[in-house]
């Protein structure tokens, strides 16, 4: 990145200096790598710290640069798809799942997850904890919940506990017919699990999609899946429709 000076424009400085360092991004460094410190950046650019702060600031919310702790600032790699349709009908662990299956655990469940998959509220169920891995970073962090009614075999299979479980679990509910699913989407802040694995501050924003998996007339299984608001995007299907839903009121936007 060479010597740059930036001349009097009438949009904001630091909204230019953006667009000059995004240009940077492009060309210059490559996923992962480090930035120089503020302090050289500044000096490269002719700005003022603060300046430079504000344009750092804006490239992170766009994706385009992560904050690391202990590291730095690197540059980010490419945003991760997140589909929010339900024209693909496949059982989570199938097919070319990008997801990380970490541990699988016997507990009883969240009332709203109890409420989804129709069990009583103290019915323990499985719950399998799996990651999403891109450039080597964790951008997603799920928890899939699977009734014992839903993988009624799987006692007598030799998987005591950890990842291996969760495979077993994964197995299993894939012997069922897939009759369908819905999902729904929504913005929240990432609780103090989901920030540790996931690389953030308690509080940051994420996008959570939840997944209802349906067989037999019945909820089979549920996936509430945590995503980095900075490392994603939505992709929709072939009509580009998605329901918005606001403080009770839907509408449809495409």
């Amino acid at each position: 990145m060479g010597t740059t000076q930036l001349e009097t424009v009438q949009e904001p400085k630091y909204w230019h200096l953006k667009t000059v360092l995004a240009e940077a991004l492009n060309t210059d460094f490559t996923v992962g790598e480090i930035l120089p410190n503020e302090r050289d950046l500044a000096a490269r650019f002719g700005v003022a710290r603060a300046t430079l702060r504000q344009a750092l600031e804006q490239l992170e919310l766009e994706g385009r640069l992560q904050r690391r702790r202990g590291v730095g600032t690197t540059v980010a790699p490419p945003r991760v798809g997140v589909d929010v349709t339900t024209s693909r009908q496949d059982w989570p662990g199938t097919g070319h799942d990008a997801w990380q299956a970490a541990e699988c655990t016997v507990a009883v469940p969240s009332a709203a997850v109890a409420r989804l998959l129709d069990t009583e509220a103290d019915e323990e169920v499985h719950t399998v904890r799996r990651l999403r891995v891109n450039h080597g970073q964790p951008v997603a962090a799920e928890l899939l919940y699977v009734p014992s009614s839903s993988v009624p075999d799987l006692p007598a299979i030799e998987a005591p506990s950890g990842p291996a479980l969760a495979r077993s679990v994964l197995r299993e509910l894939q012997r069922l017919d897939l009759e369908g699913q819905d999902r729904a989407v929504e913005l929240g802040s990432a609780g103090a699990v989901d920030a540790r694995e996931l690389d953030r501050l308690p509080g940051a924003p994420v996008l959570v999609v939840t997944t209802r998996y349906f067989s037999e007339g019945r909820t089979a299984a549920v996936s509430v899946a945590t995503y980095r608001a900075d490392t994603c995007r939505l992709t929709f299907g072939d009509t580009g429709d998605v329901e918005i839903s606001h403080e009770g009121q839907q509408r449809r936007a495409s």
